[in-house]
């Protein structure tokens, strides 16, 4: 049984002091029940909390720590840029070297703008399509999340669901009203969409790969429905790649799937763990933000010289010769495990898939296509999964609605205790239903 009497003390101490006792709501275990973790330290594939017990980490930071966490290089290129000081509010070379890494991996971008987080980039790049195209209305996907912006928080994922609220208290109707939601992956949808408001759209933005209602993986047809209706009908397509963005590939997903964006999105893996977040696209539509263009878009800690050098010292990092491979590999190792191990104990109820550095997990029978599949899952079933799993050792995403993540340096050890505390909780969750 473990101790987590230092955690228990420290989340009752928080919820006097902030909402929920949390800073972003599903670090809460509300989806799952329990108390969270606090966190002291991390190393490579490890965290350990407050009351000393160590965890395999599937989450990496909800995506950054790709390199593992307290990377040498990247601690190394952090303290380096700390003793010239930690903000300017002026450029820096950093911020060129940055941006030069991101542009040369991805043929869709031309130019890029740096920012604190994926939320104001994916605020950011809806304001640009709309100055752009001189149109209002925005369309997005069922359980794709796109940070916390006002009028994209409409059947939204992430915490959302986790809430059990697939929208937000404090939007006014006239900002949801801008918003048009479509099912993921249907492409009738989409076509009826662009042909009843041919004029209307200013741009389409969606998790090309959607990791906030859980792994979903797009249909290639859909995502060529969606490029060549954007293109008929003079609509900006963004990609939100603050996830998938050098996490499932060095060009993301759009170099996957063979289809180019007119903005993409990026953030996590692009800061190494440090706030950081950028939009990038064509010149010509990158243009129109300021001050040179008519889009207006700031923020005092852009391209923040810390988080550029975490930044720079993790993209070095990745795109060595063989990184993806390897991180891909290191995933199928633990997918494959799992599928092997639920067939053996008999859980029917179970699927797994992965991409990249990206996995997900689903207590139902078939890998999920739909925003409406990942809600017909085993919910309960999940929740004495995740403590199972916690109880060995093993820090689960606290919700069934999050992709889960691993790092380089998973390989061997790690992902063997997570397969070992798999069978064990399967052989208890067997136990307890006979």
């Amino acid at each position: 049984m473990q101790n987590i009497s230092n955690s228990q003390n420290f989340f009752n101490k928080a919820k006097d002091l902030i909402p929920g006792g949390v800073n972003s709501p599903v670090r809460a275990f509300d989806s799952v029940g329990g108390t969270p973790r606090f966190i002291q330290k991390a190393s490579g594939p490890y965290l350990y909390d407050v009351d000393g017990n160590e965890y395999v980490d599937t989450i990496c930071s909800w995506g950054p720590a790709i390199v593992g966490h307290a990377n040498n290089d990247v601690i190394l290129a952090v303290k380096d840029a700390l003793s010239n000081g930690l903000s300017f509010g002026a450029p820096t070379e950093g911020e060129m070297v940055l941006s030069e890494m991101i542009k040369e991996h991805l043929t869709s971008v031309e130019l890029v703008r740096l920012t604190s987080s994926g939320t104001e980039a994916t605020m950011s790049a809806i304001r640009l399509a709309r100055g752009f195209t001189n149109r209002d209305k925005i369309v997005k996907f069922e359980g794709c999340y796109h940070g916390h912006v006002d009028s994209l928080l409409v059947k939204a994922g992430s915490g959302l669901l986790t809430l059990g609220n697939p929208t937000s208290g404090g939007i006014p109707e006239p900002f949801a009203a801008e918003t048009i939601v479509l099912p993921y992956n249907d492409c009738e949808a989409l076509t009826k969409c662009f042909e009843t408001l041919p004029n209307d759209i200013a741009g389409v933005i969606i998790e090309p790969i959607a990791g906030n209602m859980n792994l979903v993986k797009p249909d290639i047809e859909f995502l060529k429905v969606l490029r060549h209706s954007c293109n008929k009908v003079g609509a900006l397509l963004i990609f939100d790649e603050v996830m998938t963005g050098f996490r499932v590939g060095p060009g993301g997903a759009q170099q996957l799937f063979g289809i180019s964006p007119d903005l993409t999105t990026f953030g996590k893996v692009i800061g190494g763990g440090m706030p950081m977040g950028a939009l990038a696209g064509k010149r010509e539509i990158m243009e129109y933000l300021a001050p040179i263009g008519p889009v207006y878009q700031a923020g005092t800690l852009s391209g923040n010289p810390i988080a550029v050098a975490a930044g720079i010292a993790t993209l070095k990092i990745v795109s060595q010769p063989n990184f993806f491979h390897s991180l891909e590999n290191i995933t199928m190792e633990l997918i494959d495990g799992l599928r092997k191990i639920a067939s053996e104990y008999n859980i029917h109820n179970f699927s797994a898939d992965h991409v990249g550095g990206m996995f997900g997990i689903y207590f139902r029978n078939k890998v999920p296509k739909t925003f409406d599949d990942v809600l017909d899952s085993d919910i309960k079933l999940f929740k004495t999964f995740f403590h199972e799993m916690l109880t060995r050792g093993v820090y689960l995403a606290p919700s069934p609605y999050e992709a889960g993540f691993l790092s380089i340096k998973h390989k061997g050890k790690p992902i063997q205790k997570i397969l070992e505390a798999t069978q064990e909780s399967f052989e208890a969750i067997n136990g307890q239903s006979s």
